[in-house]
């Protein structure tokens, strides 16, 4: 995992300004064995997925900020690290026994959490970077332009959402009205605009001195912009070839119901064929 984003308290101060300093991840000790940060990360993706969390800095640092300007890898169990996991509007609905329609993502759904880290431990050996705060705007550029290329991801979800929309419009006997068809090429376009800026990122990549390649920063920034923008239009087409009920479905437990079941069944059905 990642850890690079901190809660940052007054976004118009640095690190070494803030009333609480741990709102910025920070040496707070050390001994001939290594270092102690405090602090915390917010909106860890996957993280408790992970076997080792990275921590990094968030922003371009100061002299003043020396001790902030951290990069050290710690086991995803150390001691002193609390996770608090982060909630989704119906997460609810997985704990009502609905293993198919409420379940999402089985086998490898996702999570976001903030680590909370209370005196954690990096060994020499494992610190990367240790007060040479000079670097961090240099490690976050390069980092972001990673991971912001690496947000060509989406189109995959889009990819699946595109087919479950065509999937239903077949299901209400609709596949060939003229304004679906529309609105699933749209759909398309907006994914593929994504798709394309992350490879093209990736192709107008060049050789570091270190042999590494890193991919294009102005692409990357734009598959990212295009990722806070396009996915949003995707789902809204989504919701609205498949209808309201994309919204009011009753949950898994209700179709399962004895009495409710049946009458659900009866009423919710799509063309012939199609329960």
């Amino acid at each position: 995992g990642g850890a690079m984003t901190d809660p940052k308290g007054d976004r118009s101060k640095g690190p070494s300004e803030q009333d609480d300093p741990d709102l910025f991840t920070r040496i707070v000790d050390s001994d001939e064995k290594g270092v102690y940060v405090s602090g915390a990360k917010a909106h860890q993706t996957g993280c408790i997925n992970s076997h080792w969390i990275i921590l990094m800095p968030t922003i371009r640092l100061t002299q003043n900020d020396k001790e902030y300007a951290i990069v050290g890898a710690i086991p995803a169990d150390v001691k002193g690290l609390t996770y608090i996991y982060g909630r989704q509007s119906c997460d609810t609905r997985v704990m009502e026994g609905g293993g198919d329609i409420d379940l999402g993502n089985a086998k490898f759904g996702g999570q976001e959490a903030m680590m909370i880290l209370d005196r954690v431990f990096i060994p020499w050996d494992k610190l990367f970077m240790n007060g040479e705060f000079e670097f961090a705007s240099m490690l976050v550029e390069r980092f972001t332009c990673y991971h912001r290329r690496s947000y060509v991801c989406k189109t995959g979800l889009g990819d699946v959402l595109i087919g479950a929309a065509a999937t239903i419009a077949d299901y209400n006997g609709v596949p060939n009205v003229s304004h679906i068809k529309d609105k699933i090429i749209e759909m398309t376009h907006l994914n593929e605009t994504i798709f394309a800026a992350g490879i093209a990122s990736s192709h107008q990549g060049h050789k570091m001195k270190s042999g590494v390649y890193l991919n294009d920063d102005m692409l990357a920034q734009v598959c990212k912009h295009n990722v806070t923008r396009f996915p949003y239009e995707i789902s809204r087409l989504a919701q609205d070839i498949a209808g309201g009920l994309m919204v009011t479905l009753p949950s898994e437990k209700d179709f399962r119901h004895p009495e409710a079941g049946p009458m659900l069944k009866k009423y919710l059905v799509g063309r012939k064929g199609v329960d």
